[in-house]
């Protein structure tokens, strides 16, 4: 496979400045107040403990101790802890263990230096911390820097081998303290959700649960798209290497403040990680070590996600090939949201998911598998929202009544890419660079559900971009799935993102190929005509009136994505036909 195309100087600047500005508020949501407390504050260390009334970024009803230990690979990295325990907790009484394994636990700010006058565990979790008022539920909170970050040695990994090392001596070190019950779970949301998918892979018996918000399920596919480089793959190796040169405060103790000194024993770090991150093919052991998708296989640790369907920044892409691959009970919650938690709220104070409830069925899902409780409500195996903004119960997902095989025939068009006179579909648009193929009226609401399949042959050098429009009888149209490719053979087969559509009656199916007109990819444009012969689509559909309602409101990203994302169209002939779909047992 030939290698992707490097990005521009230009656009390697853009993506260098996004990733030193905004950008960085979208990696994680800081909880904490900046530049509070007063420099005389007590700091723990592992024998003694401090308390919130002797420091207050120690969490109320906690006691904060700090602890070191060596990674699992045999190497020198030396891995840093900070463990808030119950404040009472009895002499010799043992409780679960919730860990989080994460770059963003420095004492001096997640993303950025926040201002703090003392030293203190993260405010990344208070918010889960107290929405589960976790210490009088008795919980231990384990928070670890993995390698190169906060009080840890060593060179960040992205999810690597080193990475991987780190969680692995993480679960088996919180299972063997003295106050730890032996049972582990893990939480988080991004970063610290990915490290919590590679938590599963290990297969440490200690292991119980893992609650993992917006994860990463594929390095490859989260810098790439078939070959096609996303602004990620610098922006996310950018702005680790900020974090993990954050000067931490002189007044934490020397052992903390030796091993945060990155940028003066590893200067490497940050340049292999620009770097390597290019590698175009997927199949290098680069990217295969990444993949939390492709190493799940035999895996079977209880999961509980969530992931937004409609997601900027950590696609749902490698998530059908995750859970295929593991083998434990699966939850979650999947819906038209972007980069939050469960529980965030937007400014006007509703819910970014729509759904209430996200703290009681997280720790009702580790009360079941790390303490072996009974649960006392029937939660949905998957909880799922799509466009029309009502929620569902799936017993798994996707649950498609069938798979329409669609011919969509053959068209040409001229790769001409983002930034040309490829002014994306609508008025104005030129035609030259996209065909269309268009359905015929729907007689019923139809719901795409699961990952569509777009295979063809392909002639010219360049890239393709297929794209999926929700077409209303006066043409307007959303685009609700689409994926780019490198050319490198003749044919293709292309999974688009996976979906949760409905399309009402009397709307159609548009289906647009052609060149890289928008969305989030640096693509190197070819000028060439390109020749499609034997287009097909293959789609997974699902009877909406077959449908179990479950609570929850729309999700407010939903509207903003829908204005984003629509224009009006001419619709066309229709040449393909939807087949009927039948509700399920």
């Amino acid at each position: 496979m030939r290698k992707g195309p490097t990005a521009t100087r230009a656009a390697l600047a853009l993506i260098t400045t996004i990733a030193l500005t905004g950008t960085l508020a979208t990696v994680a949501v800081a909880t904490s107040d900046e530049g509070s407390g007063s420099a005389d504050q007590a700091v723990a260390t592992a024998t003694d403990a401090v308390t919130h009334g002797e420091n207050e970024r120690v969490p109320e009803g906690a006691r904060w101790t700090q602890h070191y230990f060596p990674s699992s690979d045999g190497s020198k990295t030396e891995l840093h802890a900070d463990v808030l325990l119950p404040e009472k907790l009895p002499e010799g009484k043992k409780v679960p263990v919730i860990m989080a394994a994460s770059a963003y636990f420095g004492h001096s700010g997640e993303t950025k230096d926040e201002g703090w006058k003392q030293p203190g565990p993260s405010k990344r979790f208070q918010d889960f911390i107290e929405g589960t008022d976790l210490f009088k539920k008795g919980y231990a909170f384990v928070m670890v820097d993995t390698r190169g970050f906060g009080g840890s040695t060593g060179c960040f990994d992205l999810g690597g081998p080193g990475d991987q090392a780190d969680v692995k001596a993480a679960i088996d070190w919180s299972a063997k303290q003295p106050w730890s019950s032996g049972s582990v779970g893990m939480y988080g949301k991004s970063f610290d959700a990915w490290t919590g998918l590679l938590g599963n892979n290990t297969k440490h018996g200690a292991l119980k649960a893992v609650v993992a918000q917006e994860p990463i399920w594929d390095l490859y596919e989260h810098f790439h798209s078939h070959g096609i480089p996303r602004p990620h793959g610098v922006l996310a190796p950018n702005t680790y290497s900020q974090i993990a040169t954050l000067p931490q405060l002189p007044t934490d103790d020397e052992r903390y403040r030796k091993n945060s000194r990155y940028e003066d024993k590893h200067p490497e770090c940050a340049a292999a990680n620009a770097v390597l991150p290019a590698i175009g093919d997927p199949d290098d052991t680069y990217w295969t070590d990444r993949s939390p998708a492709g190493n799940a296989k035999g895996t079977d640790t209880p999961l509980l996600f969530t992931q937004g369907l409609l997601e900027h920044n950590t696609k749902p892409l490698g998530m059908r090939k995750f859970l295929d691959n593991h083998s434990g009970e699966e939850r979650g919650w999947l819906g038209p949201w972007d980069h939050v938690r469960g529980n965030e709220k937007t400014a006007d104070g509703r819910l970014a998911m729509g759904r209430e409830g996200w703290f009681k069925e997280t720790l009702a899902f580790y009360d079941e598998h790390l303490k072996g409780a009974e649960p006392e409500k029937r939660y949905p195996d998957f909880a799922v929202q799509d466009n029309t903004g009502k929620w569902r119960a799936e017993k798994s997902w996707p649950a498609a009544d069938r798979t329409a095989a669609l011919r969509l025939g053959d068209g040409s068009y001229v790769d001409k890419g983002a930034g040309s006179d490829a002014t994306g579909p609508g008025e104005g648009a030129d035609s030259t660079a996209s065909f269309f193929v268009w359905s015929k009226p729907l007689e019923r609401a139809t719901r795409v559900t699961g990952t569509p399949k777009v295979s063809m042959t392909a002639e010219g050098e360049g890239n393709v971009m297929v794209k999926l429009y929700d077409v209303d009888a006066n043409g307007k149209a959303v685009m609700f799935d689409e994926q780019v490719s490198r050319l490198d053979r003749d044919r293709l087969d292309l999974d688009l993102k996976p979906a949760d559509w409905t399309l009402k009656a009397g709307h159609r199916l548009a289906v647009e190929i052609g060149s890289v007109q928008t969305g989030e990819w640096i693509d190197t444009p070819s000028k060439q005509k390109v020749t499609i012969q034997d287009a097909r689509l293959s789609l997974p559909l699902d009877d909406p009136s077959a449908d179990t309602r479950t609570g929850g409101d729309r999700a407010p990203y939903l509207d903003v994505y829908t204005k984003g994302n629509t224009a009006k169209l001419k619709p066309g002939p229709g040449t393909i036909e939807l087949p009927p779909v039948s509700g399920r047992d």
